[in-house]
């Protein structure tokens, strides 16, 4: 489904202001973007966990989660401004047929004409993101992790297949629920323990799974096999 791009997204982001007029539209535009790191690797969490999936990283995040495991994404301004052409041939070099685009938090910047070339060239888009930007693009499917210090855009809610809570500690439980309050039936509902409270929180989530059936239990299997 295609989510259209508001030009205002893109007014923070990048320092458009030390660019040239030509980049800065470029960037506006979505044919240049700030890309972290790409790479071919494994799904490690939540439905798709287990399976390939080129995996798209964009700098940039207006969320600041402190328990946040690539903080230096947070900064778009030191990662490349790359020619989404280029990050096109990266992926179709893989053989990959499935895309992962990730942050930082991708949705500060316009992913219509990126998504939308994937899709023409019959690579399935997916999308990871807090939902603190207005959604825009052309995705197959949506993972959903909202945080409590920049709450999800409301239009989103309804778009998202995926529902991923990270649990960091006990009141999470009641976050979680209210925010599963807010997505369609459909939507497949994941409780995620945070990477270093993994060992006081697993349990926890595991008793609360027992009685609330409508979740499933999502692990970061990529950081336990040691896979990007």
């Amino acid at each position: 489904m295609i989510y259209p791009f508001n030009s205002y997204l893109c007014t923070m982001k990048y320092q458009v202001h030390q660019m040239q007029p030509p980049a800065a539209d470029m960037l506006s535009l979505g044919k240049l973007l700030p890309v972290m790191e790409q790479f071919y690797s494994l799904q490690g969490e939540g439905y798709h966990s287990g399976s390939p999936a080129y995996f798209i990283r964009i700098g940039g995040c207006d969320v600041g989660c402190h328990w946040c495991d690539v903080k230096e994404s947070w900064d778009a301004n030191l990662h490349p401004l790359l020619e989404i052409d280029k990050v096109l041939e990266s992926v179709l070099e893989s053989g990959a047929t499935n895309v992962v685009i990730t942050g930082g938090e991708p949705l500060m910047y316009n992913l219509h004409l990126l998504t939308s070339k994937l899709n023409t060239l019959g690579i399935s888009t997916f999308l990871e993101t807090s939902g603190s930007e207005k959604l825009t693009g052309n995705w197959d499917w949506i993972c959903l992790s909202p945080k409590k210090n920049a709450l999800p855009k409301e239009d989103i809610f309804l778009h998202c297949n995926e529902l991923k809570m990270i649990i960091h500690n006990s009141n999470d439980f009641l976050f979680s629920e209210e925010m599963a309050s807010k997505v369609s039936n459909s939507c497949l509902k994941f409780l995620q323990p945070e990477w270093s409270k993994r060992e006081t929180i697993t349990p926890l989530i595991v008793e609360y799974l027992k009685n609330h059936t409508q979740w499933r239990l999502s692990l970061q299997t990529h950081k336990y096999i040691h896979i990007p």
